[in-house]
């Protein structure tokens, strides 16, 4: 199933090139009050609200897709946890490149370790990218996510993907620099998630998933999930070691070689075989187009 927030926080479930507004769909997630749950709602009731769904399919309204404003199709994670140099070649070409590396010391992600980004760099793809700093680089990087289901902590590598409730499109912004990684990666809307969330029932083997980036039609990455350095499940596992992860918790798994620059005015299209496709357009921060 592939679910997408749209226009107005609406929730829609994607079918060929329309999709059906199954809103109703929330009304079986608990009414909550303050403190708010650290965790995201409909990612922790995705079981309910998929029940639910199916009950109102055969008469949900229609809309086109090609006119949705799509939000990222998760609301509220908890946390977004992201995989430095997690692709071999990669690893080889921020070491190449001092643009990217600024005199330190790039080193292999088992000894660097996982890294937070703020979840208020969170966007959908129809929402853009802002760039704030222009005297500075600012990169792409696409990369699958990962989209926790429920909570655990010390998950082994061999039950992790039980823990997974579904697949997005992501696409990681960075300014380059000689900050902390987390700081320059979470400038706002510099994390895109879209264009829906796909189940991970949908999905038969995460580990071999094609994918592309382009910018202004012109191809800068393209590469396989099982590129990986650390697999999805020996993520998960790595993560849970340090931290719990609730549902709704977003893990960016890592980029292949070929991260470059864009600027305002530009097209960033990512698309993941299976997952489908993010067009995100490039824009100065302060400016609507």
């Amino acid at each position: 199933m592939k679910l997408c927030r749209f226009d107005h926080d609406r929730l829609g479930v994607v079918v060929g090139e329309s999709l059906r507004d199954v809103s109703a769909a929330l009304d079986v997630l608990p009414q909550v009050r303050y403190p708010l749950p650290q965790v995201d709602p409909l990612i922790a009731h995705l079981p309910q609200v998929r029940e639910a769904i199916e009950a109102l399919l055969p008469t949900a309204p229609f809309h086109p897709l090609a006119g949705a404003h799509l939000l990222s199709p998760v609301a509220n994670p908890g946390k977004i946890v992201a995989a430095p140099v997690n692709y071999r070649r990669h690893l080889e070409e921020a070491r190449m490149q001092a643009e990217i590396h600024h005199d330190q010391q790039v080193q292999e992600i088992q000894k660097i370790g996982l890294f937070l980004k703020a979840t208020s760099s969170l966007v959908g793809p129809s929402q853009g990218v802002a760039l704030q700093h222009l005297d500075r680089r600012n990169d792409h990087e696409a990369e699958l996510a990962v989209i926790i289901g429920k909570e655990g902590r010390d998950i082994s590598r061999e039950d992790a993907m039980q823990y997974v409730a579904g697949y997005a499109v992501g696409l990681d912004m960075t300014v380059r620099g000689p900050e902390e990684r987390s700081l320059r990666k979470s400038v706002d809307s510099f994390t895109v998630l879209g264009p829906w969330l796909v189940t991970a029932d949908e999905i038969a083997d995460p580990a071999n998933i094609d994918f592309w980036l382009k910018v202004n039609g012109q191809l800068r990455q393209s590469a396989n999930t099982r590129d990986m350095v650390l697999d999805i499940g020996a993520l998960i596992e790595f993560a849970s070691s340090f931290y719990t992860l609730h549902p709704g918790d977003i893990l960016l798994t890592g980029t292949p070689e070929g991260v470059g620059p864009v600027l305002p005015g530009e097209l960033i299209e990512c698309a993941f075989e299976g997952i489908g496709q993010i067009d995100v357009k490039v824009r100065a921060a302060g400016h609507s187009e």
